[in-house]
């Protein structure tokens, strides 16, 4: 099945704010991604680093991944009910540190709209368990 398919599949499940990840190419998505793997990983062998692991990450409600050590503002947005899909997730990457004031994220962001829905729809092909 291509990226982008499987993107658009995806991104039919998802809750409303869904169009930006059907406007998003998973394959330019991987090459941005490259700019997060310093700090986050994907895939079957993921693990934390600095940032949770990414697999599964959308529908995910912020600041639950098991096992990772969260700062106290990403656990509060959490409880709060903030859950990762196509349009938080967007707000998210293009200022981190303005959408969740405290986060220990220290990426300045992605300001371009397409980086965002590319980056997504990679995402979006990771279950938890890494597999796409």
């Amino acid at each position: 099945m291509s990226y982008k398919l499987l993107a658009a599949t995806v991104a039919l499940a998802l809750p409303a704010g869904a169009a930006l990840a059907q406007d998003g190419d998973a394959e330019a998505g991987e090459n941005v991604f490259r700019k997060c793997q310093a700090c986050h990983q994907v895939g079957e062998d993921a693990q934390n680093r600095v940032g949770p692991v990414l697999n599964g990450v959308v529908g995910r409600t912020a600041g639950t991944l098991e096992g990772y050590n969260y700062s106290d503002a990403m656990v509060a947005k959490g409880e709060e009910g903030l859950v990762w899909d196509v349009e938080s997730l967007s707000a998210y990457l293009e200022n981190p540190r303005d959408y969740v004031n405290g986060t220990k994220m220290s990426f300045a962001g992605l300001r371009k709209e397409e980086e965002r829905a590319d980056v997504i729809a990679y995402l979006s092909q990771f279950s938890e368990s890494g597999g796409s």
